[in-house]
Formats: C-alpha cells, sequence, structure tokens
C-alpha cells in the first residue's frame, strides 16, 4: 500500500495507541470523581494538560481539550464573536478557509446577523495583506486564518497579519487554524490569541483536539453543562483521549528539522517529475510552502478516474479537502486563486510523511504515468 493522504489523517503511532488501551481498560473513572479511581484519572489528564502547555510554551490554564480541530474552530470562532459582540459585529477570514472555519463564518453572518468580511488570494494562494489591512475597522472584534492550507500548502504570514491587526485595531482578536502546522513547522502562539489543533493529523486519536485560548481572551461557552474545561465545555471529560494527546504531540515534535528534511526532499522529487508531464501543472507555489502537501492538476483528465485507478494499485491519493470530497463542484481554494476552469476542475492532492519513502514514492509515478497514458491512449 502507498499512502499518500496524510493530510487528510495519520495512521496511529504504536505507542499512543498502547498507552490508549491501557488507560481505556484501567482508569475509565468520572475524572470528576471523589474517590481515588477518578482522582487518579483526572490527574493523568491535568498532567496531560501542564506537558502540552510546556511543548507549546503556554500556561496549562490556556489549554482547552476538545474534540477535534472543528469544534476548536468553532468553539473559537463562534466563542469570541458572541463575548464581544458589544464592540462590534464585523469579523473576517479568508476566502480559503477550512470548511469548520469558512461555513462557521457563513452561519454567523446568515444566522446571527454578524457581518462576514472574506480576504482574497492570488494565483497562488497568498493573502491580501492589503485588502486586509483596508477591511478592519473600529467594529471588527475578530480576524480569522489558517496557517497551512490544507489544499495546496501555503503558508498564511501568521506574524504580519498580527502586526497589521494590531496596527489597524489592537483590541481585535486572533484566530489560527493550525491544523496543518502542528508537528511540521515551527509554532509561536505568544502572536495569537486562539489556536486549534487536531491530533489525528500527527498520527494520535480521532476526536481528540485543543483549543488555545490566551488567558487575556474571553469566549461564550457552545456547551453548558458541568464544571469541565473551567466551564468552557460541558460534559463528561473523554480522559484518556485527552490523556493521549499530551504523547502524541511529544512524538510528534520530536526530530521536526530532520523529518520536515525528508519530506521536503521528497516533495521537491516529486514535482520535477510532474513536471515531466506534458498534461500536468502544479498549483502548490514554489514559495511560502508546506512541503508536506502538493496540488496539481492533470488537464483534461477527470480526478475521480484517476484516483480510482490508483486505488486499483493501492496507491491511495486525494481529489480535494475530504471534508468536501463528496461534493462535484471545484475545491473553494482554488476557485478563490481563479485557476482556469480546466486546471481547477481536474486537481488532485497528495501529501507526504516522515514515513514516506523514496521506493513508495517512485512506484506511484510509475503507475500515475501509466494510467495517464493508458487513458490518453483510450482516447485516441
Amino acid at each position: 500500500m502507498i499512502y499518500l493522504d496524510y493530510v487528510s489523517t495519520t495512521p496511529l503511532n504504536s505507542e499512543v495507541n498502547k498507552m490508549y488501551q491501557s488507560l481505556l481498560n484501567n482508569y475509565f473513572a468520572n475524572s470528576d470523581s471523589l474517590y481515588s479511581l477518578g482522582i487518579q484519572t483526572s490527574r493523568f489528564m491535568e498532567q496531560s494538560r501542564h506537558l502540552i502547555a510546556e511543548m507549546l510554551n503556554v500556561k496549562p490554564t490556556e489549554i482547552i481539550f476538545t474534540s477535534g480541530a472543528s469544534e476548536s474552530n468553532n468553539m473559537a470562532i463562534k466563542g469570541c464573536a458572541f463575548q464581544y459582540q458589544n464592540r462590534g459585529k464585523h469579523i473576517i477570514t479568508t476566502a480559503i478557509e477550512h470548511s469548520s472555519v469558512y461555513n462557521t463564518f457563513v452561519q454567523l453572518r446568515d444566522v446571527f446577523g454578524f457581518e462576514v468580511d472574506f480576504i482574497s488570494v492570488d494565483q497562488e494562494g497568498n493573502l491580501n495583506l492589503d485588502e486586509l489591512a483596508s477591511k478592519i475597522r473600529k467594529d471588527t472584534i475578530l480576524v480569522s486564518t489558517m496557517y497551512v492550507n490544507n489544499e495546496i500548502g501555503v503558508v498564511n504570514p501568521i506574524r504580519k497579519i498580527k502586526e497589521i491587526i494590531e496596527k489597524c485595531n489592537p483590541i481585535t482578536k486572533y484566530h489560527v487554524d493550525m491544523v496543518q502546522a502542528l508537528g511540521k513547522i515551527p509554532i509561536d502562539l505568544s502572536i495569537v490569541d486562539l489556536a486549534s489543533f487536531s491530533a489525528h493529523k500527527i498520527y494520535g486519536l480521532k476526536g481528540s483536539g485543543i483549543l488555545y485560548k490566551k488567558e487575556s481572551t474571553s469566549l461564550v461557552p457552545l456547551i453548558n453543562g458541568g464544571q469541565q474545561e473551567e466551564g468552557m465545555r460541558g460534559g463528561t471529560s473523554n480522559t484518556a483521549t485527552h490523556t493521549m494527546f499530551a504523547k502524541t504531540l511529544r512524538l510528534a515534535l520530536e526530530n521536526q528539522d530532520e523529518k520536515y528534511q525528508h519530506v521536503l526532499s521528497i516533495h521537491q522529487y516529486v514535482r520535477q517529475e510532474l513536471e515531466k508531464e506534458e498534461d500536468i501543472v502544479i498549483n502548490t507555489p514554489i514559495k511560502n510552502f508546506s512541503p508536506y502537501i502538493l496540488n496539481f492538476s492533470c488537464i483534461g483528465y477527470k480526478p475521480e478516474v484517476l484516483l480510482h485507478a490508483l486505488e486499483k494499485m493501492e496507491c491511495y491519493i486525494s481529489t480535494k479537502s475530504t471534508c468536501s470530497s463528496h461534493k462535484n463542484d471545484v475545491s473553494k481554494t482554488l476557485a478563490a486563486m481563479k485557476l482556469n476552469d480546466d486546471i481547477a476542475k481536474s486537481a488532485l492532492r497528495i501529501s507526504f510523511s516522515h514515513l514516506t519513502t523514496q521506493e513508495e514514492i517512485d512506484e506511484f509515478l510509475y503507475h500515475l504515468h501509466k494510467i495517464l497514458k493508458s487513458i490518453k491512449k483510450q482516447r485516441g
């Protein structure tokens, strides 16, 4: 099997799996219980929170456990919008956000009456920073951008974005979806107010995420209930899952630079080989990109046909963001980039890992080349 869809999800690390099973079997008590088993279960979870905070250079009280990035994004955006709406109801995001961000802004606009601006990008997916600066107003309460785009891999200049926010309206909160950055590129949480993360993108458990919330930022809770997560997220804590995030993160951060260089080498090799194919156009930019993602179009070929042909060879890739994979329309990101229709409609996405080998890549390239020739010959 050749797996090239690591952006969508990653295999579970065996160390994480082993420890998780032990926690499930031996520490199943409710962490809010007052007897010893409950107290020990709670202690494990809080130890995880402290370790995560230490690795991210923040305070333990600034880490909120969630069910994943989609919940973290919703908690950050809606919670912030509702908390600060007395200051204004203008919020800003970009045209290329993950659906859990983009659709949340649409709901805030259509259901709750917020005014939303979606900042445009150029043909390489780079954010229009001048437009951002011009859109920030006195009543702007929130700006939300991703760090690394999950479809083409473009990296947003979050430090510059923060500087623009500080200059235009320093009390505006800044949220960053950092899902595709964690464990891959350096992260500095001192420049943001809120940040979302997911475990299953870094070889951890599905249904596991965290939200970083700076101490000076307040949110309206979306799930009301008990005292869990300082009253921010009611419901019995998923203690085994939350406990495992610390180990997952530690393993992801180990040898991060070495892993990055391996993936960069793989990315450059694949890009070079794909550029030799006459019908292929690379959509991932050559600057300000994450090497973990490579988006390209096979012009004149239906992406689903290529995907299933590769699947028969046990090569697994993606046509676009998995959260939108069942829709037949053009990817929102590629549409925002205003690419030629033939390019946008024929896009494929492959994504790499430190686990990806040269042999796997060569086999994938061989199968892709053979399939493209076969389809073209059939047409002829």
